[in-house]
């Protein structure tokens, strides 16, 4: 993909799942990244395998995001990109869901997008612009039952990226966000039970889940230059399923009878 190489892009959550799929991506075509994760081990892996950089990080921390900012700087000499992808799922109702898990989902879903964005705006105005891609959801789209915190946070996503692309329009700074269906990373396989590799999905329009390669190109389109004139979009990746709300619910009663 043309427009990436040696932009130098931050990737949260990259030790894994969307994260690695991105920096994978976006490292191919030439991009220099910096893999952050609470995963260490994985984290590193990663990192090497792409040529990259690895720092351990807490998203929900202000002094964790500085750390990342200047050691990218520090490393590479510039900021350009951004892809905040660090996350956790609930799959509770509002009415199960403990008031403590809900407010970790928003701390770390939610919380940690806003300072990332807010951290990287200095370096990015300095490199004469920027791209940031924050993961948001399905869920962010539209009223997915069972997700409680974790959708209430995703629309937060979606709204946020708005908000930021148009204050950070006049500094040459785009921020968009993407919005995948069920795709199978780690984190559905816990959380939402997906079954591994490729899987049948008769709530998207094209039947199936989708694998993370098929949201790391769509997140490294987005970093790139080729998309220059795309700013405060929301980018659904989810074979079709946000597109018929009626599945939705068909699904939901299918699972209370």
């Amino acid at each position: 993909m043309s427009g990436l190489r040696d932009k130098v892009v931050i990737v949260t959550g990259g030790a894994r799942g969307l994260g690695a799929a991105a920096a994978r991506r976006m490292a191919r075509d030439g991009a220099k990244v910096v893999v952050t994760d609470v995963l260490a081990e994985e984290g590193e892996k990663t990192a090497a395998e792409i040529g990259g950089i690895f720092v351990t990080h807490d998203v929900s921390s202000a002094d964790g995001w500085r750390a990342v900012v200047d050691r990218a700087v520090e490393t590479y000499g510039r900021v350009d990109g951004l892809v905040n992808n660090a996350g956790i799922a609930s799959g509770q109702t509002i009415e199960d869901e403990p008031q403590e898990y809900f407010e970790k989902v928003l701390k770390i879903n939610l919380l940690g997008v806003w300072l990332g964005i807010k951290s990287v705006i200095p370096a990015m105005r300095a490199a004469g612009g920027g791209s940031i891609v924050n993961i948001s959801s399905a869920a962010g789209l539209t009223g997915l039952p069972l997700t409680s915190g974790y959708g209430a946070s995703k629309w937060g996503v979606r709204g946020l990226t708005k908000i930021a692309a148009v204050e950070l329009g006049a500094d040459r700074i785009r921020v968009n966000s993407v919005h995948p269906g069920m795709t199978v990373t780690p984190m559905t396989v816990e959380s939402a039970g997906a079954a591994e590799g490729e899987g049948t999905f008769p709530l998207s329009a094209l039947g199936r889940t989708g694998v993370p390669e098929e949201i790391g190109e769509a997140v490294a389109f987005l970093i790139s230059d080729a998309a220059s004139y795309l700013t405060g979009a929301e980018l659904a990746v989810d074979g079709g399923w946000t597109a018929g709300e009626n599945a939705m619910m068909n699904g939901l009663r299918a699972q209370r009878q």
